[in-house]
Order: C-alpha cells, then sequence, then structure tokens
C-alpha cells in the first residue's frame, strides 16, 4: 500500500507540472495578433498609456477631443489609458517626470505649450518613447503629429470670399503665433482667390481663454463693416459667437462643429481630428507601427475640414453661406487634395 500510495502522489504532482506549464504557455501566447503585438498585451500585460495636457480641458474643444480619442483607443485596443490635465508650465514637466517615473508605455503630450518640458524630458530619458500632437518635437524618441491647418483655413476663407456681402470679413485670433500663422494665412488666401477686393481684418487676444477680450474685438470687427467673422481663439470664441448672436452677423467656430450651437450665426467651422490622431497614434503604437517621425495631417487624410464642405452636420445650411457657394469651396478642397492647388505655408 505505501508503495502504490507513493506512485500515485508522484503522478498527481507531475500532473499537476504539466498543467502549470501548459497554463504558462497559453498565458505568453494570449492577445497576440498577427503583427505579434496583439490586443495591447505584452506577455499578457496591458501597456499602459498617458496623455499628458499643458492645461485644465475645461471647455476647450481641442483638448476635450483628444481625451475622447484617447478613452476610445483605450476600449478598442485594450490598453490602460489616463489622461493627465496640468495648470501651468511647471505642472506639465512634473506631471512629464512623475508618467516616466510609474513607467507608462507611451506618454503623448499636445501643442506649444509643451515644447520646452517634452524637450527637457525626452532628452533625460532617450529610452521612453514619447509623442507630441500639434507641434514638432525634433528628437529620436519623439513622434511628431502635425495638421495643415492652412488647407481647411483655405476653404473657410474662400467660402467668407463668396459669402461676403460688405466685403470685408475678420479673424479674431488667440495669439501672433507660428501655428496660428497657419490659420491667418490660410484663410487669406482661399479669400483673395474668390474674392481678391475682400478686406481681411485680423486681431489679437492674447489668450485662448479671454472670451470677453474676443466678443470685444469681433465686435470692433463688424463695427468696421465686417459681416463674417472667423473665430481663431479656442474659448475665446465664445465671445465671438455672442458678438455675432447680437449683431444678428456671422461667424465660423474652430476645432468642432459650433454650428450645432447657433446655427443663424455660426454659419461654419473649421475641423481639427484632434481625437482621430490621438486614436491613431495608439493604434500604431498598439500594432507596432509606431515610428519617430513627424507625420502630418491634412484634407486628404481627413486630419482638417470644413463643416457643409467636407464634413456632414445635422445643422441647416445659413443663407448666408448657401448651397452654391458650397459646391463651389468643394471643387476647391478637391483641387488641394489632388495638388492642383498647393497652399502656402507660412
Amino acid at each position: 500500500m505505501k508503495k502504490t500510495l507513493s506512485l500515485v502522489v508522484t503522478m498527481l504532482a507531475i500532473v499537476a507540472v504539466l498543467a502549470a506549464c501548459g497554463s504558462n504557455n497559453k498565458g505568453s501566447n494570449a492577445g497576440t495578433g498577427e503583427n505579434g503585438a496583439g490586443a495591447g498585451n505584452d506577455g499578457g500585460k496591458k501597456k499602459r498609456i498617458a496623455l499628458v495636457l499643458p492645461e485644465k480641458i475645461g471647455v476647450n474643444p481641442f483638448f476635450a477631443t483628444m481625451d475622447e480619442g484617447l478613452k476610445k483607443a483605450g476600449e478598442d485596443f485594450g490598453v490602460e489609458v489616463k489622461t493627465i490635465e496640468s495648470t501651468d508650465p511647471a505642472a506639465l514637466e512634473q506631471n512629464l517626470r512623475a508618467t516616466v517615473a510609474e513607467n507608462y508605455d507611451l506618454i503623448i503630450t499636445a501643442t506649444f505649450q509643451a515644447e520646452d518640458a517634452l524637450t527637457k524630458v525626452a532628452t533625460e530619458n532617450p529610452n521612453k518613447p514619447f509623442a507630441i500632437i500639434d507641434t514638432t518635437v525634433d528628437l529620436p524618441n519623439v513622434r511628431s503629429v502635425k495638421f495643415r491647418e492652412q488647407e481647411a483655413a483655405y476653404l473657410l476663407g474662400a467660402a467668407a470670399g463668396l459669402s461676403t456681402k460688405t466685403n470685408v470679413v475678420g479673424a479674431v485670433v488667440a495669439m501672433d503665433t507660428p501655428l496660428l500663422k497657419k490659420y491667418t494665412s490660410g484663410f487669406e488666401q482661399g479669400l483673395k482667390a474668390t474674392n481678391p477686393d475682400a478686406k481681411f481684418l485680423v486681431n489679437y487676444v492674447g489668450s485662448f481663454v479671454d472670451s470677453p477680450k474676443a466678443k470685444e474685438l469681433a465686435l470692433l470687427q463688424y463695427s468696421q463693416k465686417a459681416d463674417f467673422v472667423a473665430g481663431m481663439s479656442a474659448v475665446g470664441d465664445l465671445g465671438v459667437f455672442e458678438a455675432a448672436k447680437e449683431k444678428n452677423l456671422y461667424a465660423s467656430g474652430q476645432d468642432i462643429d459650433r454650428t450645432l450651437d447657433d446655427p443663424e450665426h455660426i454659419v461654419l467651422s473649421q475641423l481639427k481630428g484632434t481625437d482621430t490622431v490621438t486614436y491613431e497614434t495608439v493604434k500604431d503604437f498598439v500594432g507596432g507601427n509606431f515610428e519617430f517621425s513627424s507625420v502630418d495631417y491634412g484634407l486628404k487624410e481627413k486630419g482638417v475640414g470644413v463643416t457643409f464642405i467636407t464634413n456632414e452636420t445635422t445643422s441647416a445650411l445659413s443663407p448666408f453661406i448657401g448651397q452654391e457657394t458650397v459646391d463651389k469651396v468643394k471643387a476647391i478642397a478637391e483641387d488641394i487634395i489632388s495638388g492642383k492647388i498647393v497652399v502656402q505655408t507660412p
């Protein structure tokens, strides 16, 4: 009986070891897709991706849609994602350092506001992958994602040139920066292409969040006979919209479809797919297609656009714009995509 009992115990032990080995082998292969990256898993461990924003999201659609794109990517690709908001440049650098210390697999940040902090942190951590959206940081461990905003701005300016009844249009812009010059320059190129005689007014708010100042400048432009004012001041655009409603005139918004808020006065929106590029950045990283290079998105890649022209909307088209103008600007969009029209970058 002792020999029999000893044999049974030995056999049970062997079975347990084999079962454990089989379980481990199964775990190491779980979630592995055709490219070997799987659904965000590395040996069964979820990848972790952080989005470190240079400021609070608040009511800024630029950052709100980035957060939405990150969360959708997290769900679709089975990765752990986290959005961290900063209060100032010092906090941004601290947050970037914290995500490095917490060993996130990929750290994403955004805008020219993050350039200095990212340059410092990425240089100190050459083996950690980073991405920055809406600007360029030229380092071997940073992927830079940019937009050809000038292409969508060209369409917006072309539509304004065809629609204005006073031959005066304006733009209320957050700041006089190289990035925002792509907006004003593209707009002016499109405006002059469709209406060489139109006058273009530009005023700078000095901030991305000062709605009262933006409203004051929009009212100034309306007093100078502008019948259309393009909001290019992020949160400040809320003041531009108030001015358009007060004067019963016309404006456009930025980043998301603002026509939904007041289609009678906000008649167009220049769109910027920050949700799309954030999603695609995560997708490339998880899928093993992530490269440390500069990638940009324009009309062709559907990274930018304009409501009614390149993107559908549930809003009613304003008679101020009209279907004839929409059709003409759609043709211009196709010429930009094909290369027939080249929008100059300032």
